[in-house]
């Protein structure tokens, strides 16, 4: 008995020698150069076919980890994977630092045509990432105007307080000198650029990229004061589905449903949005501050791998909108009295998108790019309409190759543009533009530190003759997180009479472009920033922006009366001028963001005496967003302040600051958000009258602040094949 009692003990205490050696061990992944936590990260004990995910403090946690010393692989897409070999026990936490891989890009960037990081192009671009344009998207998913509207230096300008109409602003300048694009495809000018901002719903979209500044040189005309790409989700092996739905207190309800899938030889992708608003009054005056909406967009694509070098995928865009903005009695009972005016846009596009793409070898690639856009709009107030088609087609060829120092880019393209108004209009304002293009792009690493961009484009036009348009970049950079970029380029436009005065009378008695009179705009820019990036402390991390810029347009169009009641384009004696500076600074610790932004914006308008300040463009904007992110929480308080600007008459506008909330918890399923837009309700109304008398024909004043007020939002985003391992 003895015997037995002493071998259970033996086989006890050998247990608890084994249990004994083993330890539980923390291994913190970083970026190389910026010090950066990098989530989702993958670390790998090969000998115990073990691993984890970095969690959002870039740390994977172990448990029962036998003594002794193991080799670990580290891993995570586009970086260098890395083997090491540890000892454990330790009594500390084992940080490893990840280098950026050059075989794959971490942020690939659509609108550079390079396959280089974000890093390493001269060009200096703006990225929106998933992750915030997922919040934007939260706040408004009714369209993009919400990620554009909080990126320093870009202003939202709403032209109609009836229809809700809204174009972008770059750094003061029109809308129709940004060129709005769509994975690289101009679908939203011309006529069509109306409503487009309204239109263009924000779920199918992962990433936007911004260029401020001259940009013609590799999209051609329009790109004055700077492009907004946008680029749309692309389906993985794994299928992925989101469903997203939102309730507003102001009666405005959107459905958003996004599916993808990739097979061996076939992938497609699947959008669809609905979107229904009543028309909402805060005020009480009896006119409309968000117009009865009913919007539908569609979004499907197909995608065809023939082999692992060439891409086919083929994609139509459609999008049905009927707003009807004004007085609220007749818009709810129909024409009565007094209560006559209403503002009505219905409006319809279908857009095809084709692109060929393939590796010719290990260096080149090819890629053709075709589409053809319809855009049919009819604008209607009391006694007046205004109503025509436009169709656009977009052909282009690329060429890149890509060495281990130098990357080429040589394209062509075609670009035409047909607008054709109603036959009953009493001015028929018809316009066709063609413009054939060719470009050579250049980057060349100098050295280390240095990279040189050039590029060289020249567009003909079969009414405006040709545009020669030079571009250079130059970047530095050194292993300490400092950069710095400098650049600069030239630019122009083809007049049209789709500007943001035409729109503000509805295009009443505009006449149309005189091409034998009227020139095209030039413009001239050169920006230069700097980069500032470091870690504190393993916890607290800082990052820095300044950018200058300035910007030159001759011959800009203007909307001038005639003698005879009319209004006439004609180009500017003198320039516009526009100048500034933008700063972004972001502070990090560990779960918290803190983002601070300021922009100068001092745009002048040469051509007027005393060189004024552009109406409608606020000198001074700043803004402040705080965020809290875990694993299941997500937490945002921003402020923005927008100064005083003024009206075309000279009066002086009041300066505000309007605030938003925003909550999302994450499930399992999904996320569950509430978002509180501009909670102190600040609006124009609070400051200056929105609507004039007399209330059968009212009068609009110029819009400088929002006019919707306190927006308060909730919703739900379904992913059914968990893309969250919350609880």
């Amino acid at each position: 008995m003895n015997k037995y009692i002493l071998s259970v003990k033996l086989i006890l205490i050998f247990c608890l020698s084994i249990q004994a050696q083993t330890s539980d061990i923390k291994i913190k992944v970083i970026t190389e150069l910026e010090n950066e936590p990098l989530i989702g990260a993958t670390v790998y004990f090969e000998a115990l076919k073990k691993g984890e995910v970095t969690n959002i403090e870039g740390i994977a946690e172990f448990s029962k980890i036998p003594n002794g010393k193991h080799l670990i692989t580290i891993s995570f897409l586009g970086f260098e994977t890395l083997e090491a070999t540890i000892q454990v026990p330790s009594n500390k936490v084992l940080v490893f630092e990840l280098k950026e891989g050059n075989q794959l890009d971490v942020i690939t960037l659509q609108s550079t045509r390079s396959t280089r990081t974000v890093k390493k192009i001269p060009t200096r671009i703006e990225f929106i990432g998933a992750e915030e344009l997922g919040e934007k998207t939260i706040m408004n998913p009714t369209n993009i105007s919400m990620v554009l509207r909080e990126s320093t230096g870009i202003q939202m300008q709403q032209t109609s307080l009836s229809s809700g109409n809204t174009n972008i602003r770059i750094q003061g300048l029109d809308g129709r000198y940004t060129q709005l694009l769509r994975d690289g495809f101009p679908l939203y000018s011309g006529f069509s650029s109306g409503l487009s901002i309204l239109q263009i719903p924000p779920l199918d979209l992962k990433q936007f990229e911004i260029i401020k500044g001259s940009s013609s040189t590799l999209y051609g005309g329009g790109a004055i004061a700077g492009l907004v790409n946008m680029v749309s989700k692309t389906p993985e092996e794994e299928p992925a589905l989101d469903i997203m739905l939102t309730q507003t207190q102001a009666l405005g309800s959107t459905a958003n449903v996004f599916y993808s899938k990739r097979g061996e030889k076939f992938g497609f992708s699947l959008y669809g949005s609905g979107h229904y608003q009543k028309a909402f009054d805060p005020e009480n005056d009896g006119f409309s501050n968000l117009p009865k909406t009913t919007s539908i967009s569609f979004n499907p694509k197909l995608f065809y791998y023939p082999s692992e070098e060439t891409t086919i995928w083929f994609g139509l865009n459609g999008t049905y909108d009927d707003r009807i903005g004004g007085d609220i009695n007749k818009i709810e009972n129909g024409e009565d009295g007094i209560h006559q005016y209403t503002e009505e846009n219905n409006s319809k596009r279908l857009s095809s998108q084709f692109v060929y793409e393939t590796q010719l070898d290990s260096i080149s690639s090819l890629q053709f790019k075709n589409s053809i856009s319809f855009f049919d709009r009819s604008l209607t107030v009391p006694d007046f309409n205004f109503d025509g088609k436009q169709v656009n087609t977009f052909n282009e060829l690329t060429y890149n190759k890509e060495t281990e120092k130098v990357d080429w880019i040589i394209g062509a393209n075609l670009y035409s543009s047909n607008f054709d108004e109603n036959d009953n209009a009493p001015l028929q304002r018809d316009q066709k533009d063609v413009t054939f293009g060719a470009f050579v792009n250049n980057i060349y690493d100098l050295s280390d530190n240095w990279i040189l961009e050039t590029g060289l484009r020249t567009d003909y036009n079969t009414d405006f003759g040709f545009f020669p348009l030079p571009r250079v970049s130059l970047l530095y950079k050194n292993d300490n997180g400092f950069s710095s970029r400098i650049g600069g380029g030239l630019g122009y436009k083809i007049p049209d009479i789709f500007t943001e005065e035409a729109e503000y009378i509805n295009f009443e008695n505009v006449l149309a472009i005189d091409k034998s009179t009227i020139d095209a705009e030039r413009s001239y820019g050169v920006n230069f920033d700097v980069n500032y990036q470091t870690r504190l402390s393993d916890e607290i991390g800082f990052s820095i922006n300044q950018l200058f810029y300035v910007t030159a347009i001759n011959d800009g169009l203007l909307l001038n009366s005639t003698n005879n009641g009319l209004f006439r384009f004609e180009n500017a004696p003198d320039k516009i001028l526009s100048k500034g500076a933008e700063t972004n600074i972001k502070f990090t610790y560990k779960d918290f963001r803190w983002f601070l932004n300021y922009a100068l914006i001092d745009t002048k308008l040469n051509y007027l005496p005393g060189n004024p300040q552009k109406p409608l463009t606020a000198k001074h904007n700043a803004g402040s967003v705080f965020m809290y992110e875990s694993e299941k929480w997500r937490i945002g308080y921003e402020t923005y302040y927008t100064g005083k600007q003024f009206l075309s008459n000279g009066a002086e506008t009041t300066d505000f600051v309007t605030m938003g909330l925003l909550l999302v918890r994450n499930f399992k399923f999904g996320s569950v958000f509430a978002n509180f837009e501009n909670f102190t309700d600040r609006r124009q109304s609070r400051f200056s009258p929105l609507v004039l008398p007399p209330h059968e024909n009212p009068v609009f004043p110029e819009i400088y602040a929002p006019t919707d007020g306190f927006i308060f939002s909730l919703g739900v985003i379904i992913k059914p094949f968990g893309n969250n391992d919350d609880d």
